[in-house]
């Protein structure tokens, strides 16, 4: 992304991590199949093709989960998850894009290994190498927080305000390569706001708020539209039906 990141993990423990956090969700909420998984699935298969050859993940596994809360998460290794919640505030592909895009920036700008490094460099590293193999217990808990993942024990780590604006503006990146309209993404901001009467939703970082968000977002209007216009000249055009 730039700057110096902390990253204590090869690219190998970060995806066994995302590995085993995705399995213990799996094991703690039901999946949803049908139409709402072919219509998250169409939508994520997109953005994942344009993801990057170097970010070394060629696989997506991709799973929807019965639950209200409007939450996503992406995971190390390749790994997405969707609510059934988030699809009620995300209200078309190109919105449900925009979220998808910033889960899979975070993986992508290495965000997980910074979070779960830094927990080991200010508490005992031992213990949360043992949370990371067993992925049990409070430890487990924290860990899957940290990647991202955390929400449904109620363990909400935010990503910090630098992690979240780098997301936003790589997952903009995303959908605009992937031939979803990039604009999109400041409306389900103001939907996102709307659902949780201004104020931030608990699944994401309190830094930066909508209002700056939004902004952020058009300012980078201008590098993502020309990318849209190619993808769509490309013949990227999803037609992902909700």
């Amino acid at each position: 992304m730039g700057r110096n990141q902390l990253a204590f993990y090869s690219d190998d423990e970060l995806s066994q991590m995302g590995k085993q956090s995705f399995s213990q969700y799996e094991q703690e909420l039901p999946t949803v199949g049908g139409a709402q998984a072919t219509y998250v699935q169409c939508v994520a298969k997109a953005i994942t093709a344009a993801v990057p050859d170097s970010a070394g993940i060629s696989d997506w596994e991709v799973k929807v989960f019965k639950d209200d809360t409007a939450n996503a998460f992406a995971l190390p290794g390749g790994y997405i998850g969707v609510n059934t919640g988030l699809l009620n505030v995300a209200t078309n592909q190109d919105q449900l894009a925009a979220v998808i895009g910033h889960e899979v920036g975070h993986v992508l700008a290495h965000h997980a290994n910074e979070r779960v490094s830094t927990q080991a460099a200010t508490q005992s590293g031992l213990s949360v190498l043992q949370s990371v193999a067993g992925l049990q217990g409070a430890g487990g808990e924290q860990v899957m927080g940290l990647l991202g993942a955390g929400a449904q024990y109620g363990v909400i780590l935010p990503f910090s305000r630098k992690q979240e604006s780098e997301a936003d503006l790589v997952g903009l990146d995303l959908m605009a390569d992937a031939g979803f309209d990039p604009s999109s993404s400041i409306q389900l901001w103001q939907n996102m706001s709307a659902e949780s009467q201004g104020e931030q939703p608990a699944w994401m970082s309190t830094h930066p708020s909508n209002a700056q968000r939004m902004e952020a977002l058009h300012d980078r209007l201008s590098e993502a539209e020309p990318r849209y216009e190619q993808a769509k000249a490309d013949g990227k055009r999803p037609n992902c039906k909700a």
